[in-house]
């Protein structure tokens, strides 16, 4: 179903988030992730091994590029791209993938993936690279110990961050390009889990711009669920567009800004911009869960109701409505985001 034209209020708009990116983006390119050197990591197969001695040869293989990344980077005289590299180079953590160039590719682990009966991966919006996985890490610890708290079965969560994130003042922000050049990576990484673990129950979270990268992928997703939360829209029209078998769920919370994103496309000569109908809704479909009143980076707070409804959906336990009550649920969520 297509969107309704944007009226003058959204054109402007948009082609005055289009404007601002345009200066935003020349000022700040001196500092970007992307210019930091890395040396290329070493050659893996697919995975389709998710044993116990398997994963190890992985994780240590993973760690060994990530160790001479940080090198790379200490050399370079970037000491924050350094820090954050020391960091992720802890014998505790446990990464699937690692690429350090081109601002960096990862995907880590946080519980037992050779037992995980349900696996949640995560998918980042904006502005997530190596600099401020801190967060993206933060959010992740945080889904594990409440799925641990939920579930009757092994779980773990994967934090894919298998793309360069747009800045969120950016023309690519407001564009499907990044998300285009995603949704190749995505498929194959999901199909490469499904390959490892067969009987496992596994899900998408897909955060603000991750919304656009997990619908450009969705028809080709063999996942139970797929969940837009924080979304900006998706660039389709319904739940039913994206052509997927799981079940599609969306949440926003009161006090996230981006209820107020025009949600709209424009057509422009040169690209489309803004991703249209709003994931939550009646007119996208979708099953809408509460998201609580927490803001735009608050949806994996320890404590908060979206994190223990997104760990339910994970888990299999959750229940939503849909038709005239979600929509109202999703009038409701964006109402009060607007006044939030």
């Amino acid at each position: 179903m297509a969107s309704r034209p944007p009226n003058r209020r959204l054109t402007r708009t948009l082609l005055a988030v289009l404007v601002t990116a345009s200066v935003a983006v020349p000022v700040s390119g001196a500092a970007r992730p992307a210019a930091v050197p890395a040396p290329a990591p070493t050659a893996a197969a697919p995975l389709r091994d998710a044993t116990p001695a398997a994963l190890a040869e992985r994780y240590a293989t993973a760690r060994h590029d990530i160790e001479a990344a940080e090198r790379t980077a200490t050399a370079h005289g970037d000491h924050m791209r350094a820090a954050a590299l020391r960091a992720m180079a802890g014998r505790a953590r446990h990464f699937l993938s690692f690429d350090g160039r081109d601002g960096g590719r990862s995907a880590e682990v946080y519980g037992d993936l050779s037992r995980a009966r349900r696996i949640a991966v995560l998918v980042p919006g904006s502005d997530t690279g190596f600099e401020t996985y801190g967060r993206f890490r933060a959010g992740a610890l945080a889904l594990q110990r409440q799925l641990g708290r939920e579930a009757a079965t092994p779980t773990a969560v994967v934090a894919w961050l298998g793309y360069a994130t747009p800045a969120t003042v950016s023309p690519e922000a407001i564009t499907t390009g990044r998300a285009d050049q995603a949704a190749p990576q995505l498929r194959e990484f999901i199909g490469e889990l499904n390959a490892a673990r067969p009987a496992s129950r596994v899900v998408v979270l897909c955060h603000s711009y991750g919304s656009v990268v997990c619908a450009r992928a969705a028809s080709a997703l063999a996942v139970a669920d797929i969940v837009f939360y924080g979304s900006p829209g998706t660039g389709y029209g319904s739940a039913a567009a994206l052509r997927t078998r799981a079940t599609v769920w969306a949440g926003r919370g009161a006090g996230d800004w981006i209820a107020d994103v025009p949600h709209a496309r424009l057509q422009l000569p040169f690209a489309t911009l803004g991703f249209g109908v709003d994931p939550v809704s009646r007119e996208f479909g979708a099953r809408v869960f509460p998201a609580g009143r927490g803001g735009h980076s608050d949806y994996l707070k320890p404590g908060s109701v979206s994190l223990k409804n997104l760990a339910r959906i994970v888990t299999g336990q959750a229940t939503a409505p849909s038709g005239p009550l979600a929509a109202r649920t999703g009038r409701a969520a964006a109402e009060k985001g607007r006044h939030a």
